[in-house]
């Protein structure tokens, strides 16, 4: 048996419906759905936590952010916890990471690479000790060695990047140095991880004309805030947008909304692009038959959904991402209804690439649901949240009081509590969603009836029953993945 590349490409901050075969015909993404068309798509991938380094955490080792310790953005990922590379047979494969990484030491080569490619130089205060601060991301001398100069003379920012013409843009770079790495180990097996930040704020780039703002269909829950009976989070978030909008943009009409999504979708589009460019040269090398491609994102982003924006909340437009796996020589799609996990990523992929599957991981394979070489049961899916990780949690709790928007909602204590409160979700292959919270701000959702989540059943006399067993569900996923978060037994009283 040949021995198979992988090639595993992926975004940050994408949510599921902006590509076609979750929906979304509207945006210009050629090269993605015909990928998709030639893959197995997952109509219901979740993410295991809805934010950047908890997410990145279970992609790279096949465990939840509480068992590998990474439970909040900017933790890095224990040397002792394999990543992927690291559970590979020894000098079978050349591997490479390329692009964002947000796991700890971010432009330094480590967990099993053989190669890095970086682009991020932010993350500069959370170096491990002995770790150089004045080292830079190879972006950052792409950049010089293009002519630019950081505008603070130390430093490019993601700001200032984000404006820089399409050819020295960060995908246009990623997808230079995967196609050269490609090119260079085609007659060897390769494993290669290319992470893009966007569609991850700023929300705006060299592609923001692409899509008329005029002829943007906003969410069909665009027009329902968060309620009173949904968390209190939710709606300190939804308050503070509307207040502040984002990065200089109002978020206050339609008009400013379509505007932000235009320039999201610009920048799907944008990546689109590039993930093309990388895509034919792997065509180019004559591997695709020999090789395993896996496309996917870190979270989704609510862009307007609940009027609410970015990540950090349990809704489906923050925790469901795109999710296709096109095998060796597969040229016909299929879908799969799922739900499944991305923790179930490594054993799927390993077994693909004929190796042995570790005890210790927390996911299960998916190959035989996707070869049709066996039964694969549809399991129930398990999301967490396990701290504030949120950019505007200083905004609304880092002040003497709460600013004058949200008094009404809560007190500073109040709001942080909200901010950070744990929570553990459970969502079964019947459309149930249940989200349990440690300070009871609990959410139920029938997803068959209720696919956009505006009525919260949680609260209801008629569903304790029904709660009480999915509680009983994910107490036992908690036994089984030594979760120690104490969640509250009910009946359950409606929140304020």
């Amino acid at each position: 048996m040949t021995t198979p590349n992988l090639l595993f490409l992926f975004t940050d901050e994408q949510r599921a419906d902006t590509m076609a075969a979750y929906g979304n015909d509207r945006i210009e993404m050629p090269n993605l759905n015909r990928l998709a068309s030639q893959s197995v798509v997952f109509d219901r991938a979740y993410v295991t936590q809805p934010v950047c380094t908890p997410s990145r955490s279970t992609l790279l080792t096949g465990l939840y952010p509480h068992t590998n310790g990474c439970t909040a953005n900017n933790v890095p990922l224990p040397a002792d916890v394999p990543a992927f590379p690291e559970m590979l047979e020894r000098d079978t494969w050349t591997t490479g990471y390329h692009g964002k990484w947000h796991l700890g030491d971010e432009i330094f080569r480590q967990h099993g690479f053989d190669e890095w490619r970086s682009i991020e130089d932010m993350y500069i205060p959370y170096y491990s000790a002995g770790r150089s601060r004045d080292a830079r991301s190879d972006y950052h001398h792409f950049l010089v060695e293009a002519g630019h100069a950081p505008k603070d003379g130390s430093l490019f920012r993601r700001t200032e990047t984000a404006r820089f013409p399409e050819a020295v843009s960060r995908p246009a770079y990623l997808a230079r140095e995967a196609s050269r790495f490609i090119r260079e180990n085609r007659e060897r097996p390769f494993c290669l991880f290319v992470n893009f930040l966007e569609p991850h704020m700023p929300f705006f780039g060299p592609r923001d004309a692409q899509h008329d703002p005029q002829t943007i269909t906003l969410p069909e829950n665009f027009d329902h805030p968060p309620t009173a009976d949904q968390p209190l989070k939710t709606r300190l978030f939804q308050k503070h947008y509307e207040q502040n909008g984002h990065g200089g943009f109002p978020l206050r009409t339609e008009t400013d909304w379509r505007a932000m999504i235009g320039r999201y979708w610009g920048l799907c589009s944008l990546v689109d692009t590039h993930v093309g460019t990388i895509l034919r040269t792997l065509t180019e090398c004559g591997l695709d038959g020999n090789t395993v491609v896996v496309y996917t994102s870190d979270h989704g982003d609510m862009m307007g959904s609940h009027r609410l924006l970015a990540k950090c909340v349990m809704f489906e437009e923050a925790a469901r991402v795109p999710m296709l796996v096109r095998l060796p020589g597969q040229t016909r799609g299929r879908h799969v209804a799922g739900p499944v996990s991305q923790v179930d990523l490594v054993p799927t992929l390993l077994e693909l690439m004929g190796q042995s599957i570790p005890d210790r991981l927390e996911g299960k394979s998916l190959a035989p649901l996707m070869t049709g070489d066996g039964v694969s049961a549809v399991d129930d899916v398990f999301v967490e949240w396990n701290g504030t990780n949120s950019g505007i949690t200083a905004d609304v709790i880092g002040r003497a009081e709460v600013p004058a928007h949200l008094r009404e909602f809560a007190s500073v204590d109040e709001a942080a509590s909200a901010v950070g409160d744990p929570v553990r979700s459970v969502v079964t292959a019947d459309g149930w969603k249940f989200n349990c919270s440690v300070r009871g701000d609990h959410e139920l959702y029938n997803l068959n009836d209720d696919p956009h989540e505006l009525h919260n059943l949680a609260f209801d006399a008629e569903t304790t029953t029904l709660i009480a067993g999915l509680l009983d569900r994910i107490r036992r996923w908690q036994q089984q993945t030594r979760d120690v978060v104490q969640l509250p037994p009910p009946p359950y009283q409606r929140s304020r």
